[in-house]
């Protein structure tokens, strides 16, 4: 179990590294959660468990100040919960929302407190220290990497067994409350989305995508294919367009020029 949560330990590190510096989406929930279900011999819960978790946090993004629950916990801790507690998903994903919650918190007042070497960087700026700079930020990433490496590695080496037993021990009515609010989860991820990027072109699109769902029966994949074509098109015909204006514009900017070159000449 110590090899298994120090290699979990340290694809947190690494996503949580990625999430403020990298954003290379390896910290994304779909990509953690089937790692975290390969180091524990679990791929096709870690699969099930990160893509769910991957659907709550689509919608929630950082506004201002305002940060949503840290994702790279979230998929850590619910995709570890619920292989090593042999727990339903549901379940796993409604423990994972409050340690997600709780390291964002922790995360914000890590952030405040290392916000006065900001003003030493700015010293540091006006005598031409650039190495005192970049030292500044390489220690900034090693800080958050331990602190992601420590808040996976308690929990998952010291909790295992404490967590398979209390969901063992746990009363029926809090499961099923907790596999309900799990499955709530997504729809509520899908509604934060929509308000951000909903706009009146995009509702043909939103009408289609639910008669394929409702009406028609189509299964995930055949929508998701549906969905590219219809993007590949819009893609392909914006090119065109922007190459047609661009076209146009340079004949323009041609003609303009042989008009002023023969008054010129005249």
């Amino acid at each position: 179990m110590f090899i298994d949560a120090l290699l979990i330990s340290i694809v947190a590190g690494v996503a949580g590294i990625d999430m403020f510096n990298g954003l290379t989406h390896i910290h994304r929930p779909v990509v953690v959660g089937p790692l975290v279900g390969l180091i524990l011999g679990d791929i096709q819960t870690g699969l099930l468990v990160g893509g769910t978790l991957e659907l709550i946090w689509m919608g929630m993004v950082p506004l201002a100040g305002a940060q949503p629950p840290n994702v790279v916990i979230g998929g850590i801790i619910g995709t570890s919960f619920a292989i090593l507690a042999h727990a339903d998903p549901k379940i796993a994903i409604g423990i994972a929302i409050p340690f997600s919650i709780a390291v964002q918190g922790c995360i914000t007042l890590l952030f405040t407190v290392y916000s006065p070497m900001m003003h030493k960087c700015d010293r540091m700026v006006k005598n031409l220290n650039w190495r005192g700079v970049e030292w500044v930020n390489y220690f900034g990433l090693i800080i958050l990497f331990c602190f992601y490496f420590i808040v996976s590695f308690l929990p998952i080496y010291f909790g295992a067994n404490e967590a398979r037993e209390i969901v063992q021990k746990a009363p029926r009515w809090l499961l099923e409350g907790l596999s309900v609010a799990g499955g709530m989860m997504p729809a509520i991820g899908f509604a934060l989305l929509m308000k951000i990027m909903m706009k009146k072109t995009y509702v043909a699109y939103f009408i289609l995508g639910f008669i394929s769902v409702t009406f028609l029966k189509l299964p995930m994949i055949a929508i998701a294919l549906g969905a590219f074509a219809i993007a590949l098109i819009d893609f392909f015909n914006r090119t065109r367009n922007d190459q047609f204006h661009s076209d146009d514009a340079q004949a323009a900017s041609s003609q303009s020029s042989s008009s002023k070159e023969m008054q010129d000449g005249i």
